[in-house]
């Protein structure tokens, strides 16, 4: 977590608080039950009636034609629903206007174990219209007749719904198409015929999504749920960073949207590309909604016809890279020097151990000791040059008691007695830099990694968030009102492995004592991070402290203090380079305008 992000956090906590003592509504008072004496509405709701609700049949129809002329027809009808599924997708729709209502994703559950709704009609409001000789129309408005049929698309079985609504004048024809084992819904609209009727060359479209809570940890499904977007020109970029309102009005052609929270994403995906593109993002009060989503957007017609699609379905990296170019950014890999570890390595190997190992509990610990294998030349430099380091110890304090009120002189010392032994001060730390990525990549997988929601592992439920070993009664300040035990195993691992790990060092004073600080600041940061990542970080830990306890059995000091005279025998002679040369002269010419 960054500053930024734990600034936000402690904003965030500080708001709800005043708002719950300053602003939060009294008890409400029970609405009055309406006597049986009470009949007549009162004349406000009457004045609310429309037209269509008060005028005779005739004029009705005078009214719909003068509204929407030769299609004025199609506003005739019955609402009825209409399904269109797979195997991982229910898809309820609606023959007016012929609009999604409800979309189910099978596999998964809600936080409550309720069947998962990505959206449903009272979240989630699309809207397709068309301008026409009477002005914009809403394609909401018309009924259309359903007609569903079975294909083989490419070798796969695919389930078409068609939806037709039309007169004499001509047809509106809607299709909707998913294959199986698909997330992923193909949609075309055309007009056929209705000749001089629509005006212009592009469809409009509005979605408005109250995107549902469906993880229990609301703090956590706000800061990972963004409104992200891709231009056609090949770059991303997002909104919902923060909770404060946001509005953007795009100006290059865009390729796709999603209305991404933690695990799941809606999007919607251009054939060509979307043109005048707005799009919102607010976080509202009620706490059973994430963010309020927004997008309005205008799609290409060509020849009577419009293509696009629609996503429904897990932010799973590799199943959304196969969707279109980009749609993988719906998952937040981390920064880029650390999204590559996990893009490439760790996104793969969650696949692979998931074909043989049914326990997420298992394939952390796998992960784990796959990716020390692979590190293991690096910890053993590490370890060897902290060695190398440790057993030179007498010379550099010979030098501190020479030379310590000089630092310059010191540095320059230093480095001469460095060359001569064949040690580089920084052949400990390097090996570590070089493994920093894989342990920051983690900081951001487990967060996004959908593989382990509702998946448990001993006492954790749930490996995708924290593990509520212990509720605590009251709230500690930046540490929450629970005991994460997988927390606590951790700092205590990284306690006991700085411990041991001081007494390889020659670290001194106030950066020997850091290492036991950094374990506790983690402990009050992850407490209420994933369990998942908090195991993963304990066993990464044993394993490292039993690597370096096997690298102590075959590694004698005496042997590398052989090794150190031997250089030094080598290099009494030895000429200095020029680089060393140069921060010699870099190091005199600091000094001596310091004491200028």
């Amino acid at each position: 977590m960054d500053k930024n992000q734990a600034t936000g956090l402690i904003l965030f906590a500080a708001v709800i608080l005043i708002y719950s003592l300053f602003f939060a509504s009294g008890p409400e008072v029970p609405p009055i039950e309406e006597t049986p004496q009470q009949t007549e509405a009162p004349a406000s709701i009457l004045n609310q009636k429309s037209a269509s609700e008060t005028l005779p049949d005739s004029l009705v129809d005078i009214q719909r034609t003068a509204q929407y002329g030769v299609l004025a027809v199609l506003t005739l009808g019955e609402d009825k629903d209409v399904t269109l599924e797979n195997d991982k997708v229910l898809i309820t729709l609606s023959t007016k206007g012929a609009q999604i209502k409800e979309v189910i994703l099978k596999d998964f559950k809600s936080w409550n174990s309720e069947p998962l709704a990505l959206l449903d009609e009272k979240s989630s409001v699309m809207d397709f219209s068309l301008e026409t000789s009477k002005g914009p129309v809403s394609l909401s408005d018309f009924y259309f007749t359903p007609n569903l049929t079975e294909e083989e698309v490419e070798g796969v079985k695919t389930q078409v719904l068609t939806f037709t609504a039309g007169s004499e004048s001509g047809q509106i024809i809607k299709k909707y198409a998913i294959a199986d084992g698909s997330y992923e819904v193909k949609k075309s609209l055309e007009i056929d015929r209705y000749q001089g009727v629509f005006l212009g060359n592009s469809l409009n479209f509005t979605w408005e999504d109250q995107v549902v809570a469906q993880e229990k940890d609301l703090a956590e499904s706000r800061r990972q749920t963004k409104l992200n977007y891709f231009l056609a020109s090949e770059s991303y970029d997002n909104l919902g960073a923060g909770d404060d309102p946001e509005e953007e009005q795009i100006s290059e052609p865009v390729k796709w949207i999603g209305f991404s929270q933690r695990f799941f994403t809606a999007g919607i995906i251009a054939d060509s590309v979307f043109q005048n593109v707005k799009i919102a993002q607010s976080t509202p009060a009620d706490s059973s909604i994430v963010r309020i989503m927004s997008a309005s957007l205008t799609i290409p017609v060509q020849n009577g016809k419009a293509d696009l699609s629609f996503y429904f379905g897990p932010d799973k990296y590799k199943t959304l890279k196969n969707v279109t170019e980009g749609f993988e950014e719906n998952v937040d890999m981390g920064y880029f020097f650390v999204s590559w570890v996990n893009k490439y390595i760790v996104v793969h190997l969650f696949e692979f151990l998931e074909k043989y190992f049914n326990n997420y509990g298992i394939i952390i610990i796998l992960i784990v000791l796959i990716i020390k294998l692979a590190l293991t030349p690096l910890t053993y430099k590490s370890y060897i040059g902290m060695a190398k380091m440790r057993v030179i110890k007498p010379e550099i304090d010979e030098l501190k008691e020479k030379y310590g009120d000089d630092a310059t002189k010191m540095q320059q010392e230093q480095m001469k007695l460095f060359s001569q032994l064949g040690v580089s001060p920084i052949s400990g730390c390097l090996p570590l830099l070089l493994q920093m990525p894989f342990l920051f990549a983690m900081f951001f997988f487990f967060p996004n990694a959908v593989e382990l929601r509702q998946e448990s592992f001993l006492w954790a439920n749930d490996l995708s968030t924290f593990d509520e070993f212990i509720k605590l009664p009251f709230t500690i300040p930046f540490y929450g009102s629970h005991v994460s035990l997988f927390t606590l195993l951790m700092t205590v691992s990284q306690i006991i492995y700085t411990h041991f790990n001081n007494q390889l060092t020659t670290a001194t004073g106030p950066m020997k004592n850091l290492g036991y600080i950094m374990p506790v600041m983690f402990m009050f940061i992850l407490n209420s991070y994933p369990a998942g990542l908090s195991f993963y970080y304990f066993v990464s830990n044993v394993v490292t402290f039993g690597q370096q306890a096997v690298i102590k059995l075959f590694v004698d000091d005496k042997k590398i203090r052989a090794k150190v005279e031997e250089s030094k025998a080598k290099n009494v002679n030895k000429k200095k380079s020029k680089f060393q040369q140069r921060l010699e002269d870099a190091m005199k010419a600091a000094d001596n305008t310091r004491k200028k």
